[in-house]
């Protein structure tokens, strides 16, 4: 599937896809116990569907992510903290998260969680955004795939002011403007 300029996802294709992702992901743990790792609070809309239709056991953990940009010098620096991460040694884990972008945030994630020893680890998105991946990273299953840059709501994504997570529909909006742009000043 490659990825495509496409401004909105109805709630009956999202449905269609995730049924068809959740046999995917069926077919490929036969049957063995799965620990699916959602990434909160972007992802649980997602994986609440796509959890229904996945008919393997499983066990679910929930981590709440932390991202904030810190000033170092001229540079910004990006931390990422994670609740604390479960024991998933010997397990096969799933890891879901809403959106693929840069790829910075899951990569982490992973490492983190690889420290465990799993048996297997995947990663399972709704939004894999290719063009803007900065890292060597691909999702193992993805819903969409959006070559949009624009800032994604709905369907458990929330915009700048936190609303539209409740919309049935996910549609891709405008990115608010930036409040760092210096004003103007006006002549006396």
């Amino acid at each position: 599937m490659s990825a495509k300029r496409v401004s909105s996802y109805s709630a009956s294709r999202i449905a269609g896809r995730l049924r068809s992702l959740g046999k995917q992901i069926s077919r490929a743990y036969h049957g063995r116990q799965l620990d699916v790792v959602v990434t909160m609070d972007r992802g649980f809309v997602f994986a609440a569907d796509l959890l229904r239709n996945v008919t393997s056991p499983m066990v679910c953990h929930f981590l709440w992510e932390q991202v904030r940009d810190v000033q170092q010098g001229k540079y910004v620096r990006r931390e990422v903290f994670f609740g604390r991460r479960p024991d998933l040694k010997g397990r096969d884990v799933l890891v879901l998260d809403a959106v693929m972008d840069s790829g910075v945030t899951q990569e982490f994630l992973l490492r983190r969680l690889a420290e465990t020893k799993p048996r297997s680890l995947r990663l399972a998105v709704l939004l894999d955004k290719p063009s803007g991946r900065r890292v060597q990273l691909e999702p193992d299953y993805f819903g969409f795939q959006t070559a949009s840059n624009r800032v994604w709501v709905g369907y458990g994504l929330a915009d700048a002011t936190g609303r539209g997570r409740n919309e049935r529909n996910l549609s891709a909006k405008s990115k608010p403007a930036s409040n760092s742009k210096k004003k103007k000043k006006r002549g006396k």
